[in-house]
């Protein structure tokens, strides 16, 4: 894991141009946030091929359902409240149920938006998400990753809904580093614990298998991108090698990573988890590492759960 940082909105708007340069069929649309969201380079670069809806989620939503009958590939970005939120009638009647190619890219979602408070912290977008027929959820954890993801998603059909956030984290992954849609990536070896990760809180479950690793306990991490399809032979391979399953997740533990996790065990290979996350509660205003500090989101939450 390397000291630089990026916010992996920041590698979203950047990887927006480099794909708008490659296919004339991508189009942007945004609602009145673009400087957040990053979507002002795409702008820039591609002016007749960028819609600001204003302040409109419901707008925004429908008008890229329509772009995607007429063979365009939107990608619609605003805050994962507004997004998911806003948006969701649009999302279910005019995207996943009639299975248009748009894709959704939500920025400043979890408890890591820090001062804009509990209001704008959203909290239960992948369970809202991954709750939709025909919906891909994606939770990309670095730059290199989100990269990948943003790019990868405008070569399949269907939609897709990836979890952005503001909180700028450490790269993870080498640029060469090789990704599949629906495949966790796994690291370490360690049997005596898996941490199941995603988005901003799998540079925390690195941090705390290094911890972890000093005092003789050795863990492996399972960064789990996509949240749906969820890798399900890589969950029940870790439950079966492994002494004590763990999962974090700046979201809600109701609906969320540890939700899915758990549906596989009951299923599969019934075996308890512990999910750390929101707990049932909403977000507060402050600091993004002071809140994940707070609630319980870091390494040290993860350590305190293996020396138990």
């Amino acid at each position: 894991m390397k000291d630089k940082k990026v916010a992996t909105r920041q590698s979203y708007g950047e990887t927006l141009v480099k794909i708008g340069k490659e296919n004339e069929n991508i189009v942007v649309l945004d609602a009145d946030l673009a400087g957040a969201t990053k979507t002002d380079l795409f702008a820039k670069e591609f002016p007749d091929r960028f819609f600001d809806l204003g302040i409109a989620e419901a707008n925004m939503l429908g008008t890229s359902a329509g772009l995607a009958t007429c063979g365009k590939i939107p990608y619609a970005s605003t805050f994962a409240v507004f997004a998911t939120g806003r948006g969701y009638d649009q999302i279910r009647n005019s995207i996943c149920y009639p299975n248009l190619n748009v894709k959704i890219c939500a920025t400043h979602a979890g408890v890591t938006v820090g001062e804009d408070g509990a209001t704008h912290q959203m909290l239960e977008d992948l369970s809202l998400m991954r709750g939709l027929p025909n919906m891909t959820v994606i939770s990309p954890s670095d730059d290199t990753q989100t990269k990948w993801v943003i790019e990868e998603i405008s070569k399949i059909q269907g939609p897709v809904y990836v979890r952005l956030a503001r909180l700028a984290t450490p790269i993870i992954y080498e640029e060469n580093q090789k990704f599949e849609i629906g495949k966790a990536i796994q690291l370490g070896e360690g049997t005596d614990g898996t941490v199941f990760a995603t988005g901003v809180t799998v540079a925390e479950a690195i941090k705390a298998q290094e911890q972890l690793k000093q005092q003789g306990i050795h863990i492996r991490v399972v960064d789990v991108h996509t949240i749906k399809p969820i890798d399900k032979e890589r969950i029940i391979k870790c439950a079966k090698e492994t002494k004590k399953l763990v999962s974090i997740e700046d979201h809600s533990i109701i609906g969320g990573l540890g939700t899915a996790i758990s549906e596989v065990l009951t299923e599969e290979y019934p075996t308890k988890i512990e999910r750390i996350g929101m707990k049932d509660c909403f977000g507060k205003s402050g600091k993004a590492e002071e809140l994940m500090e707070y609630f319980g989101l870091t390494a040290n939450a993860i350590v305190e759960k293996f020396r138990d």
